[in-house]
């Protein structure tokens, strides 16, 4: 049995394009917006062959400094992005986003990649870049949720406390419902992963308890110290 990596020549992976092409020619037949679909199906290309090129130099770099700017810039993006829900107070609130992405997750990446993982170096690239990636991409999640419901309870009226709470609640959705979903209805993005590169489903499945936990965390704590730093702000 042969537990390579199937290679995927670029003839091939344009056949995964025939059904995407049936679906926006669907599209524009029943006058449903084809143009922000192709929009989306040519930026998704584009963005995924050049952050290929970047993490091939970044993995190849073996700089730790490389990783520590990479780290920064997905910390800002995040912590900018997250606060999308609330542009009239995204400039007023973006220190809260960042330290609280940055605590949140941040703690959590350092605990899984030094306690669990015990990378040598502590910046291996092929670890560390990929598990900050999930961990600020959640947290930045979980923030933008918790604003956004926090500030729409404020606006019918209700106390702080109260909007806090159900801004918290509706952060920690996503993340609980996928932790009741993972291992029944789907088979989780780095599982998957593993068990095609031929990794025994054993090993991937710690990986993914490990990742869930991550995820969880980063969410929960991320929520919580956005929420406790922003209240000045957003009772204004």
């Amino acid at each position: 049995m042969n537990n390579g990596v199937i290679q995927i020549e670029a003839l091939q992976l344009a056949v995964a394009f025939i059904p995407v092409i049936i679906t926006l020619i669907v599209l524009f037949k029943w006058s449903l917006g084809v143009g922000n679909a192709i929009y989306a199906v040519a930026r998704m290309l584009i963005q995924l062959v050049l952050i290929g090129y970047v993490l091939a130099y970044i993995f190849g770099a073996d700089s730790a400094g490389l990783i520590v700017v990479v780290l920064s810039v997905m910390l800002f993006a995040s912590s900018w992005i997250a606060l999308g829900t609330l542009r009239a107070k995204r400039r007023q609130l973006i220190g809260q986003s960042l330290l609280s992405i940055t605590l949140g997750g941040g703690s959590v990446l350092v605990l899984v990649t030094q306690g669990v993982l015990q990378l040598e170096p502590w910046y291996m690239p092929r670890y560390l870049v990929p598990l900050a990636g999930m961990i600020f991409a959640n947290a930045m999640t979980a923030v933008s949720l918790a604003a956004e419901r926090t500030e729409s309870e404020l606006g019918h009226g209700l106390s702080w406390e109260e909007a806090r709470i159900i801004g918290s609640k509706a952060a920690m959705i996503p993340v609980i419902n996928s932790l009741f979903a993972v291992g029944l209805v789907s088979l989780p993005g780095m599982m998957t992963g593993q068990i095609l590169s031929g990794v025994s489903p054993l090993i991937a499945v710690r990986y993914q308890i490990m990742v869930m936990c991550m995820i969880f965390a980063s969410a929960g704590l991320s929520t919580v110290i956005f929420l406790g730093l922003s209240r000045a702000v957003m009772t204004k």
